[in-house]
């Protein structure tokens, strides 16, 4: 424990999502060793942070405008609405390079024990901006990109059930499972049954029936009744054996074979 100013801000440090007591204790002495400018240019961007961040009015991210780079870039395709949780989420696509449309920021997940429901994310704002598209760039797909848990799962499954209204709308959520680089022995059950679900076809037609981890659905199972196989032939004593020859018992009848009484 070290007293004073010192320790309050190792106090601070340590509140921080991800900094422990070690690694808050390292910036506090890394503070008091910084040069001074260093220093203000720190109080400067804390204060900026707290006095000046605005966010887009029309997708909720970080933004130093009225709108953010992405949503006022015209190149983005206005067709597609990415949904995420938090607006870290956002670089976390870009850098795979294969969005290109824009986005939407809840700012969290439904979480009823911690109290935050529907009135407390911009789910409204996703709804006005689907109801309200202007000719010419109307949505066709809305990509659910919430977190692969608990809360991101209810938040998924709740967005959905929302947007069912609207018929032409797809409704599509990221697929989870292996991670590339992955073992399957160090997978865990509900990781290795999500790939299952959610694998993609490799070659085949579409003849091949859908299957959900291999087993049909009932959606899935073919009514279609197939023809009986063809009886086969009476069975006849064998001239060796020398049975005689009378009418077999209804009791020895087996699916219409004949089956010889024995004296």
């Amino acid at each position: 424990m070290y007293e004073g100013p010192v320790q309050n801000l190792i106090d601070e440090f340590g509140k921080l999502p991800g900094i422990g007591p070690k690694s808050a204790q390292r910036l506090a002495f890394h503070l008091l060793q910084a040069e001074p400018d260093s220093v203000e240019r720190l109080r400067s961007a804390l204060r900026a942070v707290v006095d000046g961040v605005t966010y887009c009015e029309v997708c909720g991210t970080v933004a130093a405008g009225e709108r953010c780079r992405i949503c006022s870039d015209p190149r983005r395709d206005p067709t597609l609405i990415c949904v995420v949780e938090e607006p870290k989420d956002i670089e976390a696509i870009e850098r795979t390079r294969e969005f290109r449309g824009l986005y939407h920021v809840l700012g969290g997940a439904l979480d009823p024990i911690n109290g935050i429901g529907p009135n407390e994310l911009r789910i409204a704002g996703l709804m006005r901006r689907v109801a309200e598209e202007s000719p010419g760039e109307e949505i066709a797909e809305i990509i659910i990109a919430t977190d692969p848990n608990t809360t991101g799962e209810a938040t998924s499954t709740y967005l959905a059930r929302l947007l069912r209204p609207f018929p032409d709308l797809v409704v599509s959520r990221l697929a989870s499972g292996l991670p590339m680089g992955a073992d399957l022995e160090f997978a865990d059950e509900l990781t290795l049954g999500s790939a299952l679900s959610g694998r993609r076809i490799l070659s085949g037609g579409p003849a091949q029936a859908p299957r959900s981890g291999g087993v049909l659905r009932p959606a899935q199972i073919d009514s279609h009744v197939p023809e009986p196989a063809p009886e086969p032939p009476h069975a006849e004593p064998s001239p060796e054996i020398g049975y005689p020859e009378s009418d077999a018992s209804e009791a020895e009848q087996f699916r219409g074979v004949a089956v010889p009484h024995r004296p």
